[in-house]
């Protein structure tokens, strides 16, 4: 995660006050925008157009005396792999681009950045200078370097052993396993995969995919919900992966004829470390792994980010601000369904609740909520834990999933009883929870007595700023593909990706869709009578309800997301 950048120890904006290039206000508030957003203040000069890239780097070549050099006659294979410490990289937002006898020069935009000459200096022990370079060509440079550069083939002789430092297990009790050791021969295999766990937090990846097959091995990425390849190794190294990767995850490395589950904490810097969930699966052609990262520091739980229509979050949090009832977030697998529980749960968070959870996993650790890891081998069920819970004198109760009768009646006993329950299905829409519920075998005045709310959701992937393209698409097509009058009536402004070194094929990023739907007396009188999810759906958006479709199509009027995206999304 980039670090905020302190703005107020560059000579930039006092050099630029000083000329004509900028008016005062607009200083001020490229100054005010780089402190709030923690960027450089030459990248808030860019993003907001106050400059080109070109105009800033000629200023800094007159102003400074320094030389301008292009970026792009440098190759990123030959950046010194020795000085690539990301932390000081994103932190200054400078690459060192080379190294000439003990002068470690660095690639910068902004030369008055005094403190990362410094701290280069003092890391490596070397004399540091500066290199003038244009903002946009760094930006593109400093994303190719996060990603983990252009090439995805293995060299097990050549990884930088600082492209893993800081690396490790973190130990999880216990004595130490003899196999974790690093052998000689064993030891290229070790740094290749931390360095591909590596690129895999810094990309920001939610999976990870190690596949054998029979001519060829893949190393995929789940970025933004899609697989990217990443990388091909020889597969004759297909055992000794798998080996290395149970041997981390404390898995048997003698059993390959069932699937086996384990956990992985690295810890990367001295007080950040990541979870990540393990899975072997034995196949045709060798064992795959799939790996899911836990990175509870990315998750962001701010209710205004998450994507909701503003008729839609004053209706989830009405429902968070009663006293008891039930809240069913709904949605497949990834959806986002649990950071929409938790910015709920964060909300309610305070010293006079008492809030308990229980989960598979435990995804986010939040300070002052009692958290409950579902143990199903030690007979720790979601049902086990809710009985607990109800006599422990709680406010608030969270279910990971309800899967079962059993935990269903609970969690609508738990909810008639004074308590306010949150739990997740897995269904297709919201009005085909509340038929999934019956179908379940709850009494329908149970489901209409307790249930408050019902969301379903999924998560749609974000245009990228820096290169979406507008679409023209007729009005007539626009009418067909479901846009509602009042939304073509306010106006649509269409784009689609098209792909730059900044993002994923012309994405970055995602963004919630979501149906929102309180329970009323019309909907529940339709429960009783056993009404079809289709009669409900239908009551429900006549009572105003946004649908899941009307909901994307409204991101994609905006230039959020694209109408590819919305198809993929919503169907």
């Amino acid at each position: 995660m980039t670090m905020p950048i302190n703005t107020s120890r560059s000579g930039l904006a006092r050099s630029l006050a000083a000329s004509s290039l900028l008016l005062p206000d607009e200083l001020d508030q490229a100054l005010a925008l780089a402190r709030q957003e923690g960027k450089p203040f030459s990248t808030v000069l860019v993003e907001q157009r106050l400059l080109t890239s070109t105009a800033l780097a000629r200023f800094c070549e007159q102003e400074y005396g320094l030389p301008l050099i292009d970026l792009n006659d440098f190759n990123l294979d030959q950046v010194p792999p020795q000085f690539i410490s990301m932390d000081l990289i994103e932190r200054h937002h400078v690459i060192p681009i080379y190294l000439q006898g003990k002068v470690l020069y660095l690639a910068m935009s902004d030369p008055t950045n005094v403190a990362a000459l410094e701290d280069f200096s003092f890391r490596f022990n070397l004399v540091t200078d500066a290199l003038l370079v244009e903002e946009d060509k760094l930006q593109q440079m400093l994303s190719r370097l996060q990603q983990g550069g252009s090439s995805g083939v293995l060299d097990l002789e050549n990884i930088a052993d600082d492209d893993i430092s800081g690396l490790e297990l973190a130990e999880t009790g216990g004595e130490r396993d003899p196999d974790l050791e690093r052998s000689d021969d064993d030891a290229p295999i070790v740094r290749y995969i931390n360095k591909i766990m590596l690129d895999a937090v810094r990309k920001e990846a939610s999976d990870l995919h190690f596949e054998p097959y029979e001519r060829f091995y893949r190393i995929r990425f789940r970025i933004d919900g899609m697989l990217h390849e990443v990388a091909s190794p020889p597969v004759n190294l297909a055992a000794r992966f798998a080996a290395r990767l149970k041997v981390m995850a404390r898995l048997d490395i003698a059993e390959r004829r069932l699937p086996q589950d384990g956990r992985i904490k690295l810890k990367l810097t001295r007080n950040k470390s990541v979870d990540m969930r393990v899975n072997t699966l034995p196949t045709q052609w060798g064992e795959k792994i799939v790996i899911r990262i836990l990175d509870s520091s990315g998750a962001r739980l701010d209710i205004n980010q998450l994507g909701y229509e503003p008729e839609q979050k004053e209706r989830y949090l009405e429902a968070l601000r009663r006293p008891q009832g039930m809240i069913l977030v709904t949605g497949p697998t990834g959806s986002g369904k649990t950071v929409s529980l938790y910015t709920g749960l964060s909300i309610l968070n305070t010293v006079t609740a008492n809030i308990s959870t229980a989960e598979d996993p435990i995804e986010i650790n939040l300070p002052g909520i009692n958290q409950v890891q579902i143990n199903p081998k030690a007979g720790l069920t979601f049902a086990h834990a809710l009985r607990a819970f109800l006599r422990q004198d709680p406010d608030i109760i969270m279910v990971g999933e309800i899967r079962d009768l059993e935990t269903a009646e609970i969690a609508v006993k738990a909810a008639q009883t004074g308590h306010l329950v949150l739990s997740t299905l897995h269904t297709n829409s919201a009005t085909e929870t509340l038929t999934r519920l019956g179908n379940m075998g709850l009494p329908a005045y149970n489901i209409a007595s307790s249930v408050s709310l019902i969301m379903a959701q999924r998560l749609a992937r974000k245009l990228c700023l820096h290169c979406k393209v507008p679409e023209q698409v007729p009005e007539e097509q626009l009418r067909a593909l479901g846009f509602h009058p009042d939304q073509l009536a306010a106006g649509v402004t269409l784009f689609r990706a098209a792909g730059c070194p900044l993002c994923t094929e012309g994405y970055k990023g995602r963004i919630g869709i979501y149906e929102v739907l309180p329970m009323n007396e019309k909907l529940a009188n339709l429960i009783m009578e056993g009404a079809n999810s289709l009669a409900l759906a239908r009551a429900a958006e006549e009572d105003g309800m946004i649908t899941l479709r009307r909901a994307a199509l409204e991101k994609a009027r905006l230039g959020v997301i694209s109408l590819a995206e919305v198809n993929r999304v919503t169907g």
